[in-house]
């Protein structure tokens, strides 16, 4: 089975064979533009615990400022489903104006990693710009949290204010896919601004530069400079222009496609379109594309080796990929 998230609101329990479920007892979500209901990770141990994590926008005020939000709770699948047992665990801080740019992404640290059962969650600038380059707020940023919600005391920020003890990097815009690779290494992939989307090894401590540098260039044609002229900030290991619009990121490993072992799958918003990415020491090269004229919002990896994906859009599908006839 799966869980599905839909911007408007509603989570889907769906098994393999297509039939879905609504899950009961969600959060109110507060929806428009880039904003709604977002990511959705099980506990590494939800065989035994039931335990999901769910991103989403939500505002105190009717909607006139709004901020991400991730609680956790138990999925009870007796009967129809529902959540229960909700708990906080992080309110994205300040809430601010505007709908866009929430990222929200989550991921948790690998077994048997330093950062085993760590929550990472990416914090976009909300479209604000200067806040990611700034200390008291969480705009621009990727959290590392204890799995209930407490902040380590080995994240890297500890002597720049209460709010910066939660930060693992700074100096992002969008990343809308986080996730680790086999060797226990994180890496997001982040929208540019026009252009200059970003593949980032995300390293603790380090800045990443927005606003200040970029491999892009603002909307309105003013240009930006680049990660070279600014050695002090974390350069991407790779970067697009003209721009793919990454929505989502995931590693293989499986049996399905058994020469992909370790490659990054990125999903194309913009570009419409999976990408593959290989490595040759650590460097990555876009090796492949897959087109099919639709938008790709997410892009997960299961353990027998399949592709999921799921389209954006009013009439998206969610679609298996195999590399076999038979499945």
């Amino acid at each position: 089975t799966m869980l599905v998230t839909t911007k408007g609101g509603n989570l889907w329990l769906v098994n393999s064979t297509g039939s879905k479920k609504s899950v009961g007892n969600l959060p109110t979500v507060s929806v428009g533009g880039q904003g709604g209901l977002g990511d959705v990770i099980i506990h590494p141990d939800f065989a035994l615990n039931n335990l999901i994590y769910l991103s989403y926008v939500s505002s105190n005020n009717f909607g006139f400022t709004k901020f991400a939000k991730v609680i956790r709770a138990k999925l009870n699948m007796n009967g129809e489903p529902s959540l229960t047992e909700i708990k906080d665990i992080w309110e994205q801080k300040p809430a601010t104006t505007g709908n866009g740019h929430f990222s929200h992404r989550m991921v948790f640290g690998p077994a048997g990693s330093d950062y085993e059962l760590d929550l990472f969650i990416s914090s976009g600038d909300r479209q604000k710009l200067a806040p990611a380059q700034t200390w008291d707020n969480d705009l621009g940023k990727i959290i590392r949290l204890k799995k209930d919600g407490r902040i380590p005391e080995n994240n890297p920020f500890q002597n720049k204010g209460n709010r910066a003890k939660s930060f693992w990097t700074m100096g992002h815009r969008n990343a809308l896919g986080l996730a680790f690779d086999s060797n226990g290494q994180l890496w997001s992939t982040e929208m540019g601004p026009k252009d200059g989307d970003e593949f980032n090894l995300i390293k603790k401590g380090q800045n990443y530069g927005w606003p200040v540098v970029s491999e892009g260039s603002h909307y309105s044609g003013v240009a930006i400079p680049p990660h070279t002229n600014r050695p002090e900030f974390q350069a991407p290991a790779m970067f697009w222009i003209p721009t793919i619009a990454p929505s989502s990121l995931d590693f293989y490993e499986g049996k399905e496609f058994p020469s992909w072992q370790g490659n990054a799958i990125i999903g194309g918003l913009r570009s419409r379109a999976l990408i593959r990415i290989s490595f040759n020491d650590n460097s990555p090269k876009e090796t492949e594309r897959f087109s099919w004229s639709k938008r790709v919002r997410d892009v997960e990896v299961c353990k027998n080796g399949f592709i999921w994906v799921i389209e954006d859009g009013n009439e998206a599908k969610l679609i298996k990929f195999s590399n076999s006839a038979e499945n």
